[in-house]
Formats: structure tokens, sequence, C-alpha cells
């Protein structure tokens, strides 16, 4: 009976659908973290993977492979093939820290927490938000006078098997390790690594530092906040909080700690907590009141066709009224001295006080109308570089082939709006009950893998006693070490026992560099300063 409520639970929240805002926004925003990482990876790339840096060098082979994992972190940032470049990134993160000397780096638990979400983003819909895969679609359905837009809506189980795998079971784990550590029985917990050397981060913050009763508070917040989060996300009426709260937490550890990787993917995972109203409310306030601007085109361009499919993707405050040429060119006074064959050369555009434009300037007005673009139309717009795209555009223009617009612009193919993966999941799981189904097995599975790690390493590990001595321990810790393997290696769900108290055990020093110049004047290397920063 439980079961079955389950998976109708399940498959109620598959079926709801809910803006795709949060999804695309948190794509971008991990997918930026990701690109920061990788490109961290190259620069440091002879002190993290060389054997003994700059002497025993590693394989170029590394180092060609982080150009295209970066590239491929950038298209999925963008949302270009969105799930086959999350696939591969997932590939690119596991491969990494597998087979190179990346698992000897302290992260903090990025590492694995990157692979759970990346893993996590093959199988939600986040390029229906903010992606250029929304971009070939438009381009793909696109027909002169007819407005198509690509579905902009996902399921509400996409937001929340991303928070719970994510967030939910993390803070879960690092709760019940945290019950072992005396630091934070004491209040004393976020205090502690904040403090250390090495682990402080470059700001002076030991103001704070130094306020005793508002570091127990915080501390003790830490540990109400993580147990009862996966007991009260879904709750509409703890979101709030919940975002304050937590994304309040990580930006102190993106700020006041040294792993700021891992306090930015925690934070891009809270634009998936923002309320759907919120991001409803900030579409309203950017949305144009009415067009700034009325672009004419030639409906007989397929140039043309595409130049307005993107346009209207990227015109997020639909400032720009589209139209055709043939179609409305006689209904403006503007254009109605110009003869067929002049107004079919180039784009035109009227403005709020009835100036007419063509050519270039038409663009250079579009980027200004919508705004955000504006100052890349203002680098055009000097001389110079005006000119010599005035020359660019004439070119294009004069050109570009004229095809009348009939099943020409239907899309050969309904595949178009589906990838390979999306499409075998579509196919595996055909009905709504049938995918619920078969998520919900899934998350049995990862309900068990977060149990093996949990119980065993926080606390069967932790609580004093023989276990491992008898044929039931000799049994049970090597299986649960092999399942953990399996968990920590593919998945990310791994112990998450970090600054605890055997963490800061015998750290009791330093190291710093310095150098001596040619007056014997002593100089610290950038690396660590005299307060161990």
């Amino acid at each position: 009976m439980m079961w079955h409520s389950f998976i109708s639970v399940i498959k109620t929240n598959l079926e709801r659908q809910v803006p795709a805002t949060g999804l695309g926004l948190f794509r971008i925003a991990f997918g930026l973290v990701i690109v920061q990482e990788i490109i961290f990876l190259f620069y440091f790339r002879h002190l993290i993977f060389d054997l003994t840096p700059f002497l025993d060098r590693a394989s170029t082979f590394i180092h060609a492979l982080l150009i295209v994992w970066g590239a491929i972190a950038v298209f999925l940032t963008l949302g270009l093939h969105t799930r086959i470049n999350a696939l591969l990134n997932y590939i690119f993160w596991v491969v990494f820290v597998v087979f190179t000397n990346m698992w000897e780096d302290f992260d903090g638990g990025f590492d694995q927490l990157v692979i759970g979400s990346s893993f996590l983003l093959i199988f939600i819909p986040s390029e229906r938000a903010f992606s250029l895969d929304n971009l070939r679609l438009r381009i793909a359905h696109f027909k002169p006078n007819q407005s198509w837009e690509p579905k902009r809506t996902a399921p509400l189980l996409s937001y929340q098997l991303v928070v719970l795998f994510s967030l939910g079971l993390l803070y879960f784990d690092s709760f019940v390790h945290k019950l072992f550590a005396e630091h934070w029985l004491n209040g004393m917990g976020a205090w502690l690594p904040s403090s250390m050397p090495y682990y402080i981060s470059a700001l002076d913050v030991s103001w704070l530092l130094n306020q005793k009763p508002l570091m127990q508070t915080i501390g003790y917040l830490i540990l109400v906040f993580q147990f009862a989060f996966i007991f009260i996300f879904f709750r509409r009426w703890a979101r709030i909080p919940i975002l304050i709260i937590g994304a309040s937490f990580h930006l102190g550890i993106t700020l006041f700690l040294n792993i700021y990787p891992f306090g930015l993917a925690m934070l891009a995972h809270y634009l998936l907590l923002v309320p759907f109203h919120w991001w409803t409310c900030i579409g309203k306030r950017i949305r144009a009141k009415k067009p700034r601007l009325s672009v004419f085109y030639d409906q007989d361009c397929a140039l043309c066709r595409r130049t307005v499919a993107t346009i209207q993707h990227f015109d997020i405050a639909h400032a720009i009224e589209l139209k055709g040429l043939q179609s409305h060119a006689a209904e403006q006074p503007q254009l109605a001295n110009i003869n067929q064959s002049e107004l079919l050369k180039d784009l035109y555009a009227i403005d709020q006080k009835n100036r007419l434009y063509s050519g270039i300037d038409t663009y250079l007005q579009i980027l200004k109308a919508m705004r955000y673009p504006a100052p890349i139309a203002y680098l055009i717009s000097v001389p110079g570089l005006y000119h010599c795209a005035k020359v660019i555009y004439r070119n294009i223009a004069d050109n570009r082939n004229r095809q009348p617009c009939n099943e020409t612009c239907i899309p050969a193919t309904t595949a178009v709006n589906n990838n390979l993966i999306s499409t075998y999941l579509n196919k595996i799981s055909p009905t709504s009950k049938q995918a619920a189904t078969r998520i919900a097995k899934i998350l049995a599975l990862v309900v068990f893998l977060q149990l093996n790690v949990t119980i065993v390493h926080g606390l069967l590990h932790r609580i004093p006693n023989n276990l491992e001595q008898t044929p039931l321990g000799q049994l049970l810790f090597p299986v649960s070490g092999a399942i953990t393997l399996f968990s920590h290696t593919l998945l990310g769900i791994t112990p998450h026992a970090l600054y605890l108290h055997d963490h800061f055990q015998g750290f009791n020093h330093i190291l710093a560099f310095t150098s001596v110049d040619e007056n014997q004047q002593e100089h610290w290397i950038p690396f660590v300063n005299k307060q161990g920063r």
C-alpha cells in the first residue's frame, strides 16, 4: 500500500507542469561553476597532473582532454545539445576523478556533488529555458505571421529530484556525522574550520568569528537545518525560509572558507528552490509595456526568417514587434514611398518616434531595444567597426537566397523536438505511470545506497563497538565498502564527514614558502601569507 502511494505521489508530481525557468538558470549557474573549475584545472595542470610538477610531466593528452571538456561545459551552459553534453560532462567528471590525480585533492565534497548533479542533468529538461536548443526549435518551426513557442514548462518532479538528491541526502548524511563531533555539539562547528589556517578565506573576518554567541547560534542552526531539510523542502510554506537560510549558509562557505567552488555549486542548486511566482513577477517587470521597435523583414528570405526566429528567442522583454514586409509594409507611411524591389533588399525598423532605420542600423536598434545587448550595439557604432559591419552586412544581404515560404517552412520531422536521450526515455516509459514506477524503483535504490553510507560510515564506524571483529562485521564492512565505492564513484553518494574533529587531528602546523633576493631580503611567496591565508 505504501509503495503504491509512493508511486502515486511521484506520478502526480511528474504530471504537474511548472515553469522551467529555475531549471534553465540552474543549468547556467551550475555550468559556469564547472567551466571555472576546468579553467582552474587547466591553469594548474602541471601542479595537479604532473608526477613531479614541470619535471616529470603528465601526458599532453590530458591537457587536450581538458580543452575538449571545457568546450562541452560551455555548450552545456549555453544549452546547446543539452542532454548529450550533460552526458559527456558526467563521463569526463567520472574519468578525471577516478583516473587522474584529482582524487588526491581535498575538495570539500565538490567532486562528488558535481558528479551527482551532472548525472541528474542528463535526465531533467533543463533545456526548456534559456537554451540554444530552444533557438534551434524556433528556427525549425518558424513560419511568417505565425507564432510558435517551444515548451517552457517541466515536471515539478524535475526540481524535487535534484534538490532531494544533491541537497537533502547530503545534508542528512552530514548531520549524522556531525553528531559525533564535539565542536559541532558545542555549537562551534561553523567557527572551527573558518578559523584554521589554510582553510580560512582571504578575507579577514576575525571580527565575526570572535562573536561566540553568534557563532554558536549559527552552528546549532546548521545542525537543525541539515536535519530538517529533507523532511520539509517540498512543503510550500518552507520554501522561502529554506531558501534564505540555505543560501546564506553557502554564501558564507563561499566567502569564509577556502572551498568556494563547493559553495558556488551549492548556491546554484538553490535556484531550484526559488518560488515559481517570483520568476513570473520578474518576467512581468522586465517585459516592455509596448514594443519599442517594429522590424519589417522579407518573408521569402530564408536567412531573414532565421534572423527573426533568433530575435524572438533573445528578446526576453518582448520589445521587438516583427512584421513581414509583404504583408505590412503598405500600412506604414514611412515605407510607402519605397518601391518593392528596394524594400526587399534590406531589413527595416521603425521606432516609437517613427524614425526609419535600414540595414545594419536596424540591427543596432534591435540590440538597443532589447537593452541587455545594447553595449554590443554601442561597440559596433564606433567609427571603423561600424563601417566594417556595414560592408559585411551589405555583402550578406546582397547574396542571400530568397525562397517563398511554402512547404519548405514546415519542419522536415517532428523529431526536432527531441534528442536521443529524451527520445529513449519516452520510449522505455511511454506513460506517466510507467515512468513513475521506474523513478520510484530508482529512488529506492538511491535511498539504499545512501543508507549504506550513512549507517555504516556515519554510525557503525563511529559508535564504539567490536562489530568489525565479529563474523557479521567481517562480512558487512567489506560489502558496504564495495557498495560505497560504486556510489561514490558513479553517483557522488559518499560519506560527508567534512570538517569533523578527526579532520583536524594533527593539524598543528602549516607550510609556507619564501624567497631571498640578491639583497638578502626575504619575500613571502603568494601561496600562504604570515596570517596563514
